[in-house]
């Protein structure tokens, strides 16, 4: 038995931290008992044991407030299971039976820093595992031909909800569907059985390879990560290995291609694209799309399922100029071996190719050209050296948009429209900022800290800029500071906001140090000057625009254990004017306009279809069943191309092959087939919208005066 001084480091204000080390010192003298053994080869060490015992102490400040309790412990319990066997494919009943001795003690054993059943249920997996891959190997090797697929046989796409298998008898029949969905989903894609087995084979054997390597610091980390999950998706333990990996606006950043990604039920899954990144620009890779394989230059992609997310990114970066191959599960698939290979050129991202841009969009009606200028913002972006150096000419989002507005009103547009789609956020300051160009003082956002305590940030410049009609786009992309920035041009009845609903992020994490890694954790939330949370519920827009977004797979509601939306006391603030009353008829003439415009039947049609392939909820293992299911909707996803084609002026496809191989070239030279603004829909529609607003409000002035 050893003692421990438990390391305090300051939080809170000074004497808020009096109080509570008074409470540490007074623990000191606990003695910390003898720990249970760990079953199996991969144990703690003395550091993590620390490491565990203080990151339960930290995690009671978190925002949520959530008491160590068998509540709490039973939630950390289902997370762990979740976290290793997502789709409950190697362990069986009666693990589970054996581990629920342990539902209710993880809270008392964590924070004693007792890491026993963490890494005896790891050791149980990672047994399953090993035995698992090594039988899909054995069975690889075996003739695919001796396989059927003339019966009635199905296959559940996701096991996520499904009951544990009742024994191994049980789980050799889920693998065997599981193998031949795998088979079958690429001979429809028209792999050769020999091509089949090299690529099962080096899936197997890659994960083979990697849980072996598994040491005390990935039990750890998983384990961890199933406590700090629990509270929100946001906070989360990073080794001391992967700490310099740590991104503050979501998960993991990657050098070299531009993408935010996160680990998911085993799979890297991507959150959003870093705008005028390498990815972004390609055109190939998308949000909710999954990497499975990653490969260098002219390699083949080498399975990377079920490796750490740090792993993962390591593989991906690499110098500027050289290529990475990825092999990718696109957004919506209905079977994960539905895969396909992509290669991006890495590259840094350019600030100046973030900037904010100007153009110009002109909307007829009834014989009047209305001009409407249009800022396209990617990120609230700030140099942030040359501002703390005092530089005054530094380069940050609301300059460029105040010169950008000059400019606009030297053109003497008629309305304006600030296109926030796809911008993640970035710099609070910037986006206080630029709120500020809108209006003539008051409260910009208000900040609710753990303890209750809030703050309002406000716009300490008197003035407007512009103070004409104005229209914000926003799409599901759109978070954090886009959404405190659309939220109070909403509130303040600014402007329309126009769109899809926006992606929900309205927590605020903090970053500490650890005697052994380090811990995020959430520790504010973000609201509207009108009281009501950023958090989950996102910027409901004025106006919906059609998405092929599916909102189950993006957006802070889709995460587990997300910080749920509320409210709080509005802050003291003066609308500029109601646009409540214009909304009915706004609405209206929208969808009249959107059901007839060929470009929005494109969308809501291709949804439609996307949608009822990713709801499946099993799949047929019967050759031409699924033959016939893969025609038809491939038949039905060039119809409506060739729909849209049509409405353009353009030549049909004749195959589905044709489709594929037109989005491999525009992939390859996306900036080739980039369209003129008037050719946006979101942004013609955008402005249809304005220009609407502009004449209700002409309306309704004349007849005040008649």
């Amino acid at each position: 038995m050893r003692k421990r001084m438990v390391q305090f480091r300051k939080l809170f204000p000074l004497a808020l931290a009096v109080l509570l080390l008074g409470g540490a010192l007074q623990s000191v003298g606990a003695l910390r008992n003898d720990p249970a053994p760990v079953e199996g080869k991969l144990k703690p060490t003395d550091e993590q044991i620390d490491a565990a015992e203080e990151i339960a102490d930290k995690l009671k400040y978190h925002y949520r407030r959530l008491d160590f309790n068998d509540a709490l412990s039973s939630k950390v319990f289902d997370q762990y299971l979740k976290d290793l066997d997502p789709n409950r494919l190697y362990l069986i009943q009666s693990d589970i039976d054996e581990f629920e001795k342990y539902r209710s003690d993880l809270d008392d054993q964590l924070r004693k820093g007792e890491l026993e059943a963490g890494y005896t249920i790891f050791n149980r997996f990672q047994s399953r595992l090993e035995s698992r891959l090594e039988g899909m190997l054995a069975m690889v090797d075996n003739d695919l031909d001796g396989l059927d697929f003339d019966g009635k046989d199905e296959v559940r796409v996701s096991r996520e909800d499904a009951p544990w298998a009742k024994d191994m008898a049980a789980l050799d029949d889920i693998w065997l569907r599981q193998f031949k969905n795998a088979v079958l989903s690429m001979r429809l894609n028209e792999a050769e059985d020999e091509d089949i087995k090299t690529r099962l084979t080096r899936r197997y054997e890659s994960q083979l390879k990697r849980i072996r390597q598994n040491t005390p610091e990935d039990v750890f980390q998983v384990y961890m990560n199933a406590l700090t999950q629990t509270f929100d998706p946001h906070t989360t333990y990073f080794t001391p290995h992967n700490s310099e990996n740590f991104d503050i606006s979501m998960s993991r950043s990657l050098e070299g291609i531009g993408a935010v990604l996160q680990y998911e039920d085993g799979y890297t899954k991507v959150v959003r694209l870093v705008p005028a990144g390498p990815a972004a620009k390609s055109g190939q890779l998308k949000p909710a799309d999954r990497i499975v394989g990653v490969g260098q230059e002219d390699e083949e992609p080498t399975p990377v399922i079920g490796l750490r997310l740090d792993e993962v990114v390591d593989q991906i970066r690499g110098p500027k100029g050289t290529k990475v191959n990825l092999e990718i599960i696109p957004a919506g698939s209905a079977s994960e071996h539905d895969t396909r290979v992509i290669s991006i050129v890495r590259n840094k991202v350019v600030l100046e190719e973030q900037a904010a841009k100007k153009d110009i969009i002109t909307i007829e009606r009834d014989g009047e050209a209305h001009k409407l200028g249009v800022i396209e913002i990617p990120a609230f972006y700030l140099d942030f050296a040359a501002f703390h150096r005092g530089d005054p000419d530094y380069t940050s989002t609301t300059s460029d948009v105040a010169k950008l507005l000059v400019e606009l009103r030297k053109e003497n547009i008629d309305g304006l429209v600030i296109d926030l789609r796809n911008n993640g956020g970035g710099s609070l300051l910037e986006v206080n900022k630029l709120v500020s160009l809108f209006i003539n003082r008051g409260p910009t956002v208000q900040v609710r800290e753990s303890s209750g305590r809030v703050s309002v940030e406000a716009d300490k410049f008197p003035g407007v800029l512009y103070a004409g009609p104005m229209a914000v786009m926003v799409n599901r992309y759109s978070a954090s500071a886009s959404e405190i920035f659309a939220g109070a041009m909403q509130d303040y009845g600014r402007a329309l906001i126009v769109g899809d609903q926006t992606y929900g992020k309205g927590t605020v994490q903090t970053l500490l140090d650890l005697n052994h890694g380090k811990l995020k954790m959430t520790n504010a939330k973000f609201y509207r000057v009108s009281g009501s949370s950023n958090q989950n519920l996102g910027i409901v827009p004025d106006v919906d625009m059609p998405s092929l977004v599916d909102k189950k797979e993006v957006g802070e509601s889709s995460l587990p254990n997300a910080l749920p939306w509320d409210e709080i006391s509005s802050a003291k603030y003066q609308r500029v004017s109601d646009m409540v009353p214009y909304l009915p008829m706004l609405r209206e003439r929208h969808v009249e306009r959107t059901e007839q415009d060929p470009e929005f039947v494109y969308v809501l049609s291709l949804r439609a279809l996307l949608d009822k392939n990713r709801n499946r909820e099993t799949l047929s293992l019967n050759m031409e069943q699924r033959t016939s299911q893969q025609h038809a909707f491939d038949a039905e996803r060039l119809a409506i191309e060739n729909r849209r084609r049509d409405s353009r002026g353009e030549d049909p496809l004749d195959s589905i092959k044709a489709l594929r191989d037109l989005e491999e070239q525009r992939a390859l030279d996306p900036e080739s087939h980039d369209e003129a603004i008037d050719d946006d829909p979101y942004v013609r529609e955008t402005g249809e919208i304005l220009v609407d607003l502009m004449d209700l409000i002409r309306d309704k002035q004349v007849a005040r005066k008649g």
